[in-house]
């Protein structure tokens, strides 16, 4: 392993679900990973790939996409660095859900379900951690679909923005891409930015919106009540 990747594992031996488990768990796990460098555009991986395991974004984005009736190809998310994802087969999951694409050049950490089994040899508590970030994703899918069915799309917005946001607070997104996400066109997406810009909640580049004032945003979801 070069010393360029060392540093990467030791940045993510700090994020939450590594934190969260025995010192000597999160060490063999970040030891049997792979660290992937991919050019913006590159797969990750495809939805109902056979391989599971799970993956967390160093650096860059990744954009999810999941089949829609009809064969279409739906943009529903975007991992952001310091996020993970993914399932185990070993945990009673099945096939990739998802197809994950470099929107950006990217680095990723990957964790084969070999790999995982490697480690569950000695450490029989990772499926316990594995089942607690798959749970984490399912929380997140169940409440963006409340968020589509109890909020305004103005709204939805400023709660995506939040989710995205991480702590961080830099969002690696085309305009046309987070109105996809939403379900909105680009046209009223680009009049709610112009508001939230105003306002002082959100800056906006090019392929970039950095959320300043997360209250701002958390008033805009509170003003639906």
């Amino acid at each position: 392993m070069s010393a360029s990747d060392s540093e990467l594992l030791q940045g993510l031996a700090r994020l939450d679900w590594f934190v969260r488990q025995p010192p000597d768990q999160a060490a063999a796990l970040l030891a049997a990973g792979r660290v992937i460098r991919l050019r913006a555009g590159e797969w990750v991986h495809g939805e109902g790939d056979e391989e599971g395991g799970l993956l967390a974004l160093i650096s860059g984005g990744l954009r999810l996409y999941a089949q829609a009736p009809g064969g279409r190809e739906a943009l529903i998310g975007l991992l952001q660095p310091g996020h993970l994802m993914g399932q185990s087969a070993l945990t009673g999951g099945g096939p990739r859900l998802v197809t994950a694409i470099c929107a950006v050049d990217s680095v990723v950490f990957n964790l084969s379900d070999r790999a995982l089994r490697r480690v569950a040899v000695d450490h029989p508590g990772v499926w316990r951690d594995v089942s607690s970030l798959i749970y984490r994703q399912l929380r997140l899918s169940i409440q963006t679909l409340a968020e589509k069915g109890a909020l305004s799309q103005r709204a939805q917005l400023a709660a995506r923005l939040l989710q995205l946001a991480g702590t961080s607070g830099q969002i690696a997104i085309r305009q046309g891409e987070l109105a996809e996400i939403i379900g909105v066109t680009r046209k009223a997406l680009n009049a709610w930015l112009g508001e939230m810009v105003k306002s002082g909640a959100v800056r906006t580049g090019y392929g970039l919106i950095k959320v300043l004032d997360r209250r701002r945003l958390e008033a805009v979801i509170a003003a639906e009540d």
